[in-house]
């Protein structure tokens, strides 16, 4: 069918809807709603769609638009739930299952007929971190049956009037009701205020005088304060005291009229230090080793483990944005791995997103942009140089959530990648304005030949797990819930290193990584992606300081269409 997703963002979902559509042989055109009625009218009058269904609109569509055309809603509530802010309030209340509804556009928000339905258990995580997990799955099943219900014709959609559906109504979820009492809010209520907000929109508090939005939230378990005294700091997050205990809010993002130059988010510790003087105290910077316990219940983005013959390297930044402080860690960590004797070496297995790439708030907030955009590449190529040049057990790539740029590459670089079926993949930068590095020239056609490599680097389409396993971007899927990722890959893991046929592999790429230093070292593709890359970074006018800006500051630039502009992560 001829298809137009509309969307008020070109995001996770989005993108997994519209990869999905295209893997099922329907043609699909994207507009973004934010754009206004006018541009939603042009997308409709230019592709005359069979079908409009809007995976994430924060708006409500035309009238004459869903008057004259069939229009899906996706709802990430199940039926009855209505209002703006659902998500927010089955975290915030801890719900125990969820649902996401495919509904008929009409005039009363989220009142329309029910198309399909998907329900799932809510785990204990953050909003944002359920919205690419639990709620893409559920919203993804439900498009396609809702697609196969409507193309078949005979389907009638339940009409919400039906007494199986109760009907709740809930308001938008206002800062007046995610605001924190230090003075009173126990731990657990602290983490479901800091859950239900956390990517977005925050919780607005008040740090060291100024007015600042909490994103994210982690148990501490033994640091302990005053309530609401700051502690510490850890990796660039911040911990905080409660009336009962501590937690970690990894990010923070000042309040646009503070005055701050940057008020986007970035790494708590860098906003705490922006709003210091010099001569200031710091707070003290409290380490744990990277090999944990599993007593300890406390915060840290890096983590080592080892069982029997593999070991496990898991990695969780928020956004799955890399800053340099950030790749240089995680280049230690890794160099620590390889001390231990392993067979097998993973890399990621955590949920949720497993890169992006580098971190383009840090970049924005910093003095010398360009600067900054060449240390933290130059950080992320030093990493996945180490991967690449592993020759002594396999690596493994355990690629959990959404993979782009720079982070879709770090995950090439490994032997075998093993992603979620879920998963989506931008193996691509030119959103961004940018060439590429992190050798890419190298793997991509390695992994998918010339020709396709080309071609996903020119197209800079989203790429669904289905089809990344189809084209050889990926070497297994795994079809499992976000929530079971982690123990399936690991017993993946057992099974590898256990493998009679192990050491001959181990050994086949040994000499496959010799043969190839002989035909082209490394260090040309990496100086040749430099270079173009350098060109880039240190012309100001260079299409990826605008885009860059606008991105990390939620600005429109350019065309109607999102896959014209910016960055598709």
């Amino acid at each position: 069918m001829e298809i137009l997703l509309v969307a008020s963002a070109f995001n996770s979902l989005s993108q997994r809807v519209y990869a999905e559509l295209s893997d099922h042989g329907h043609r699909v055109d994207v507009v973004l709603a934010s754009h206004g009625p006018a541009a939603i009218r042009a997308a409709v009058h230019a592709t005359r769609p069979e079908l409009i269904i809007a995976p994430m609109l924060k708006t409500a569509l035309p009238e004459d638009v869903w008057r004259e055309h069939t229009c899906f809603i996706v709802h990430p509530g199940p039926p009855g739930d209505r209002g703006p802010s659902s998500l927010d309030w089955a975290v915030s209340e801890e719900a125990t299952h969820w649902g996401v509804t495919v509904l008929q556009a009409e005039a009363a928000m989220d009142a329309g007929a029910v198309w399909a339905t998907r329900t799932f258990p809510l785990p204990l995580v953050g909003k944002s971190d359920l919205y690419r997990g639990e709620v893409s799955d559920a919203a993804s099943a439900a498009v396609l049956l809702a697609v196969q219900r409507y193309a078949e014709g005979s389907f009638k959609p339940q009409s919400q009037s039906d007494p199986a559906i109760r009907v709740r109504w809930r308001d938008y979820f206002r800062q007046e009701q995610r605001r924190i009492d230090w003075d009173a809010d126990d731990t657990g209520t602290v983490l479901r205020k800091l859950r239900a907000a956390d990517s977005q929109p925050g919780v607005l508090d008040e740090v060291l005088g100024r007015e600042v939005f909490l994103h994210g939230g982690h148990l501490e378990d033994r640091l302990r304060g005053d309530p609401g005294e700051l502690l510490a700091t850890r990796a660039g997050a911040v911990c905080r005291a409660t009336v009962d205990g501590a937690v970690w809010i990894p990010e923070l993002r000042p309040r646009k009229s503070s005055g701050d130059p940057a008020p986007f988010r970035r790494p708590a510790a860098s906003v705490l230090a922006s709003f210091q003087r010099p001569a200031e105290p710091r707070l003290p910077e409290i380490a744990v080793p990277l090999e944990l316990g599993r007593d300890r219940h406390t915060w840290t983005d890096i983590r080592y483990r080892q069982h029997g013959h593999v070991g496990f390297l898991h990695f969780s930044f928020p956004g799955g944005a890399m800053s340099t402080e950030h790749c240089r860690r995680l280049h230690a960590a890794y160099r620590f791995a390889l001390t231990r004797p392993t067979r097998v070496l993973v890399l990621g297995g955590s949920r949720d997103f497993f890169s992006n790439g580098i971190h383009l708030n840090v970049i924005e907030a910093a003095d010398d942009r360009a600067g900054e955009s060449w240390t933290n590449l130059n950080a992320m190529d030093d990493l996945v140089e180490a991967v690449l040049r592993t020759t002594d057990r396999l690596v493994v790539a355990a690629v959990g959530g959404n993979a782009a740029a720079g982070g879709a590459m770090l995950a090439l670089a490994a032997d075998l990648v093993w992603c979620r079926s879920g998963t989506v993949l931008n193996p691509h930068y030119r959103r961004m304005g940018l060439y590429g590095s992190e050798f890419w020239t190298y793997t991509l056609p390695r992994r998918v030949g010339g020709e396709i490599a080309r071609q996903l680097m020119a197209e800079a389409l989203p790429v669904s797990a289905t089809r990344a396993e189809g084209i050889g971007l990926v070497d297994r899927l795994v079809s499992v819930p976000a929530q079971e990722f982690g123990a399936e890959v690991g017993h993946m893991a057992a099974a590898l290193a256990e493998d009679p046929d192990l050491a001959r592999r181990i050994a086949a790429k040994t000499a496959a990584r010799q043969s190839d230093e002989a035909r082209r070292p490394l260090a040309e593709y990496r100086r040749a992606e430099l270079s173009r890359m350098r060109d880039i970074f240190f012309d100001l006018h260079s299409p990826y300081h605008a885009l860059r800006s606008a991105f990390v500051r939620k600005q429109l630039r350019g065309s109607a269409h999102p896959l014209a502009m910016g960055d598709a992560r």
